[in-house]
């Protein structure tokens, strides 16, 4: 173990690391932050997890209400084999189906059910407020305060060109 007189070592975590580095490692942080929030919160009140609750709101987006195992792959951020659990995890609580292509029978589809339609809309409040406390909790921190603003100035300008 190194003295402290003697150490070169510094009390700046990020010392070293690019203004870019040190702005996508707070961005890090702040995403893991919401994410915890959130994900309680949705457990907490809905019985389902945040990769849930992100996979029956893109099925809820898609086509049909359903997507190829690919598609939800890159819905959701995980990777394929995180998604074939969590695929089987809703099947298996009745928010999904296995639907097969009508024109490949080799393509497998994940649909929403009308009880994973009902528990999305149920779990849409409950991420929104849980997103808002922890967005605003993070605010507080003078480190993360410039990222959040950055954040909803975009968010600003997404929704008035959608809008448009």
């Amino acid at each position: 173990m190194a003295h402290p007189e003697t150490s070169t070592a510094t009390t700046e975590p990020l010392a070293g690391i690019s203004a870019t580095g040190r702005q996508w490692t707070r961005l890090v942080a702040l995403h893991a932050q919401v994410d915890g929030v959130v994900e309680k919160a949705l457990h907490r009140r809905c019985r389902i997890g945040l990769s849930e609750f992100l996979a029956l709101a893109a099925c809820a987006s898609a086509e049909d209400g359903e997507m190829r195992m690919q598609e939800l792959t890159e819905a959701v951020n995980l990777n394929q084999s995180s998604v074939s659990r969590l695929v089987g995890r809703l099947e298996r609580s009745g928010l999904t189906e296995r639907r097969m292509c009508e024109f490949d029978r080799r393509g497998i589809y994940t649909g929403i059910t009308e009880h994973g339609l009902a528990t999305l809309r149920a779990a849409v409040p409950v991420y929104e407020e849980a997103l808002g406390e922890a967005l605003a909790h993070a605010e507080l921190d003078p480190r993360l305060a410039p990222l959040l603003a950055a954040i909803r100035r975009s968010s600003e300008e997404t929704e008035e060109a959608e809008t448009a």
